[in-house]
């Protein structure tokens, strides 16, 4: 399933002219990379899978519309799942890009 175009473009107007962003097709979506790092992705699925602090995951799966992302059958910690819904608001959308782009942009350069 193709990634939702109109989703991708709403989050490259976000991520602007963030230095060191990249874009990479991947898992079925859209990955925004940050030095070398995925930050965001736009899921072929609907929604988002965002970067965020591992020691953070679990208070932000409590938030609406947001889960633990799971890869053949297992937890992905650092990762949450955004439900399109979760993702629908401007606002919404933008703190979900924000926490990505934040965490990617602490980690090492690839």
């Amino acid at each position: 399933m193709p990634y939702d175009e109109n989703l991708a473009n709403r989050v490259r107007e976000l991520v602007g002219r963030e230095p060191g962003l990249a874009e990479r097709r991947m898992f079925g979506g859209l990955a925004m990379m940050v030095n070398g790092n995925m930050a965001v992705v736009v899921r072929g699925a609907g929604g988002l899978m965002v970067r965020v602090d591992p020691a953070e995951s679990e208070r932000l799966e409590e938030e609406p519309g947001a889960q633990a992302t799971v890869m053949r059958g297992r937890p992905m910690r650092g990762w949450i799942t955004v439900d399109p819904s979760a993702c629908a608001d401007g606002a919404d959308l933008a703190r979900w890009v924000d926490r990505g782009l934040r965490y990617a942009g602490t980690l090492p350069a690839k």
